[in-house]
């Protein structure tokens, strides 16, 4: 099957997408109001881009009538927000933050999840989360206004904060963070299932059978 954009709707293109593009890791990104009211979101459009200096990026997509989530309207309004790792234990909760709730309700509370204290910005992190990242925003790109059309937000880490049972010099064990990943539709994914392949060197490669 080939598919042209511009002859199909946008909402067969977000499913074709999120179809294909996985599993996607889940960014839990909590931030403030100018009033202090906290906010709690998963969003899947969501990577890391930089380790010098340490920069991530997620994607906030708008609703089908073409609104602005919370989120960014609290990150434009602060220049901050924190990622926290969704983990298996936090799947369940964090499902319910993912409703469109009306401006003003706290999603901490939706879900039953304790606000931190960050230490260098005023949006709270996710207690219970096995890691979390505090991050102050570099740059926002919009791409498009339309229904479904979504923007880049970019943000330096500037403090990480990891369950010391997860880390060993510097290496996080997969086995205990147990991050969970986005498929389509309802679908999740486990991060149990691994396999190991040991990177190639040039030289290697080019004494290979198949060059």
């Amino acid at each position: 099957m080939t598919i042209d954009p511009q002859t199909v709707s946008a909402s067969d293109i977000y499913k074709v997408m999120i179809g294909i593009i996985v599993p996607r890791p889940i960014a839990f990104v909590s931030t403030v109001d100018r009033e202090g009211v906290r906010n709690l979101a998963p969003f899947s459009f969501f990577t890391g881009v930089s380790a010098d200096p340490p920069v991530v990026c997620f994607a906030p997509v708008r609703n089908s009538r073409g609104v602005v989530k919370d989120t960014r309207n609290n990150i434009e309004a602060t220049g901050e927000f924190v990622i926290s790792v969704v983990s298996e234990d936090l799947a369940e909760r964090m499902n319910l933050t993912a409703p469109e709730f009306d401006p003003g309700v706290d999603e901490f509370a939706v879900a039953g999840l304790t606000p931190v204290t960050s230490d260098l910005v005023k949006a709270p992190r996710v207690k219970e989360s096995p890691a979390a990242m505090e991050c102050r925003l570099l740059q926002i790109v919009d791409f498009s206004q339309k229904p479904l059309g979504g923007c880049l937000i970019i943000g330096e880490i500037v403090r990480f904060h990891i369950d010391d049972n997860c880390i060993d010099n510097f290496r996080v064990d997969p086995d205990v963070l147990r991050a969970i990943g986005r498929m389509a539709g309802n679908a999740y994914a486990r991060t149990r299932d691994r396999f190991d392949m040991v990177r190639p060197t040039v030289t290697s490669v080019s004494r290979s059978p198949g060059l």
